[in-house]
Parts: structure tokens; sequence; C-alpha cells
């Protein structure tokens, strides 16, 4: 069976880093962890006592992760980082402690949901800054937070928003400043003070960096930056955060010497792609290696081999195709057998699809 490596002590080590960083800067955040889709294991393996200890709570899209979470440590502080269904808004108020918003019928139905539960469910009202994904119009936005207000079991804990994610619209320090003078705004209209703006995520980390976040940004949304030691913006290594997380390895399952070019009528695969090959390799020959997984497990583009000289032949449903050359090394041994892994680096992607297959093994280390 095709493994997912995932190394638990480096991934500790940048979620530790990354606390001390932000509480350098005076910044809370949120560990966002829906690349792991609620995984019991991973919880329970990443997520302990100390390492909770270091951010202001935990994060996920999904309420069966949410629920997984409060199942692994019940103490843990929950953030719904998307705005919720209105269906759900009984198990929002029990498995979140903060919800992020943009719907006012939304929001009345979590305050009826937390006079039932006897409970005050803290929310993060969020604003379209130009991405075009959730987020209150700015036009609407004082007369929003007017309504809300009144709502007796809705604490309203801050303002955020969310850029980078859909259209790739870059956050600047315009952008965040637009966020910040909202809150001002909302602060001296109403005499309310809003504890958190949510306006960081991964994608953000540069902008600390180089000093270019203004001063009421104070919370962050952060799982790329944690999970895979990388900002999105420039897809490059942050500071000292460790990017070799995850190891996917696949088994080889049959090697054989075959034509380089196929034999017969050429149409489209059962998978709805065709190939496309050289007359001049009609005659070539080399080694074809078949690996233990498909399309159905994770996307060819979304893994890397880690040995350079592997090409990618094929993919279908469950087996994956790749070209080792000559099978032969430069001291005239070969390179691989039947049973010998192969290794690549999966992006994050990957790693939630891996996560999701159940025809993929996981190992923690």
């Amino acid at each position: 069976m095709a493994e997912l490596i995932i190394h638990t002590k480096k991934i500790q080590e940048n979620i530790t880093y990354l606390g001390e960083y932000f509480d350098s800067h005076h910044i809370a955040w949120s560990l966002i962890t829906k690349v792991f889709s609620g995984d019991k294991e991973f919880l329970k393996h990443v997520l302990t006592e100390a390492i909770i200890q270091k951010i202001d709570s935990v994060g996920d899209s999904r309420l069966t992760s949410l629920k997984n979470l409060k199942e692994v440590n019940p103490k843990m502080r929950t953030i719904y980082i998307k705005p919720p269904a209105v269906l759900y808004a009984d198990e929002i108020v029990n498995y979140a402690d903060i919800s992020l918003n943009s719907s006012f019928a939304t929001i009345k139905a979590l305050n009826e949901s937390a006079k039932k539960a006897d409970k005050i469910h803290e929310i993060i009202i969020m604003v379209e800054l130009g991405e075009l994904r959730e987020g209150v119009k700015r036009t609407e936005l004082m007369s929003f937070y007017e309504e809300v207000f009144n709502l007796s079991n809705i604490e309203v804990i801050g303002i955020g928003s969310n850029l980078g994610c859909m259209y790739g619209v870059e956050p600047s320090y315009d952008k965040l400043l637009q966020l910040s003078l909202y809150k001002e705004l909302i602060s001296v209209k109403f005499n309310r003070d809003l504890k958190y703006v949510s306006g960081g995520t991964s994608i953000t980390l540069p902008l600390v960096e180089n000093k270019m976040i203004p001063k009421d940004i104070n919370h962050f949304r952060v799982g790329e930056a944690a999970f895979f030691g990388i900002s999105p913006l420039e897809n490059k290594q942050f500071k000292e955060l460790h990017t070799d997380t995850f190891e996917f390895t696949a088994n080889i399952i049959e090697l054989e010497e075959k034509k380089i070019v196929p034999e017969g009528i050429m149409g489209d695969a059962n998978i709805g792609h065709s190939a496309d090959f050289r007359e001049e390799d009609r005659s070539e020959t080399s080694f074809k290696a078949i690996l233990d997984f498909g399309m159905l497990d994770v996307e060819k583009d979304d893994i890397e081999a880690i040995d350079k000289d592997i090409k990618f032949v094929g993919i279908t449903s469950d087996m994956m195709v790749i070209d080792i050359g000559k099978n032969i090394t430069k001291e005239g041994k070969k390179r691989y057998k039947i049973g010998d892994k192969v290794h690549f680096k999966p992006n994050y992607m990957a790693v939630a699809r891996l996560l999701n297959s159940k025809f993929i093994g996981k190992t923690f280390d």
C-alpha cells in the first residue's frame, strides 16, 4: 500500500516557532487544521497539551472536524472558519467557540441556538475587500454591525477578511489598512472594542516580516505555514520553518522494459486524456514502473518525485506509470526492482487528498 509519512516532530516545531514569532509581534493566531479533515490520529499525535498552549484557537471548515477536535480535547478553543449554514446553527454553537460570519440571517439563527444552549457564541464578521468570496459589502457594514450588536447571545469579537484564496487578490498594506479603519469606525460609532482584526493568513506572513501590516491587525488564521513551512505568496520557505514535513511513498508493483510508443489505433484513454508521442521514439524502449496509487488518491501534479530522473508516463484511477530510463546506475547496477519504494514530496492539496483516501496508509514519526 502506498503511504503518507507525517513527520510529527517537525510539524510541532513549526507550530512552536510560529507561536513564538506571533507572540513577539503581539499577534494572536488560530491554527487551521482543515488539510487533515479532522483525522483523530493526527489530532492526538500533533495537538498535545504543550502545543495547544502556543495558539489562541484551532480552526476548521468542517463540522465533523470540529467535533473531533472537541472529542480529542474538550478544553480546546475552536473556530469555524467559513460562514455556517443556517441548518447547522445548533451544531456550530455546540462545537465552535467562535465562527466567521457574513449573513445576518445566519447570525440570528446562531443567536437562537446559543439561547437554547445557554451560551454566548463569539463571532468575527467578515468584510468583502475585493476577493469576491465571503464578506459583508463595505457599504452595508455599519448597519450590519448595528443589527448584530442588538442580539442577546452573540458577542462580536472582531472583524476579518479573506484574501488570496479564490482569485489570488494579494494582501497588501492598503487592503489591511481598510480593515483596520473599519475597526476604528465601528469602535467610535458604537463604543465597542473589537478584540480581533483578523486579516492575516499564511500568505500574509512576509508582510509581518517586512513591517508592512497596520498595527491593528492582530489575528492570523494559519495552516499552510504551520504544516508545510511555506508562505503561499511566493511559495517559499518562511523563516526557519521545516518544509520536509510530509513524504509520500509508493511501491513498484511491476517493472519491465517496454516500448515508449503504444501499439494500435490511438484514442482517448478511459480516464479522458490522450497521449502524445514523437514518431522518432516508435522503436525506442525504456524501463516502465507501475506504482500502487492512482487518480482516486491524488492528482499527479500535486506530487513531485524526489528522484529527478523519473518521468511521468500516465495515470489511471488506481495505478501510476513512470519512466525510469535504462534503470542502470553509473556503477552498472540496477536502480530499481520490484518491491522498491518511490518517494514523492506532496503539496498541500496532495496531503489533503491522500489523508482522505482509504487506500493510502499513513504513518506518524
